[in-house]
């Protein structure tokens, strides 16, 4: 991958959010965080260039990731979106009526969210 990829990781965990921003930009990513959803889709928004890909927790305060997914979905339908989660019983089901192109629960391998990423964003190649 010669150009850096531009991900947005939304998630309230400021733990998980940390980690994965280290991870992702030694992997040369462009990455951008927000805490929670509306946070996240107000950035979306706002960036003019877009995102390549876009990485969001399930259960957030102010609006679910079901509810970005679906929001994305709609008006980027190619953005690829990874849902991650920790909650509930099947909350894959959810995401994946949502559109999510992949649901991957906590705790995660991060090889294994890094082949995924890598995997999506060669489809859009």
């Amino acid at each position: 991958m010669s150009e850096k990829y531009k991900l947005l990781i939304i998630e309230d965990n400021q733990e998980i959010l940390a980690g994965l921003y280290n991870f992702l930009t030694k992997r040369k990513f462009q990455v951008t965080t927000a805490s929670d959803g509306l946070e996240g889709l107000k950035l979306f928004e706002t960036k003019k260039e877009g995102y390549d890909l876009v990485i969001t927790d399930l259960v957030m305060p102010n609006i679910s990731g079901i509810g970005v997914i679906s929001i994305l979905k709609e008006k980027c339908p190619d953005t690829p979106v990874i849902a991650i989660t920790g909650m509930g019983e099947h909350p894959e089901a959810l995401a994946i009526e949502a559109n999510a192109d992949i649901v991957i629960e906590k705790p995660f391998d991060l090889a294994e969210l890094e082949k995924h990423i890598t995997d999506l964003l060669t489809k859009i190649d």
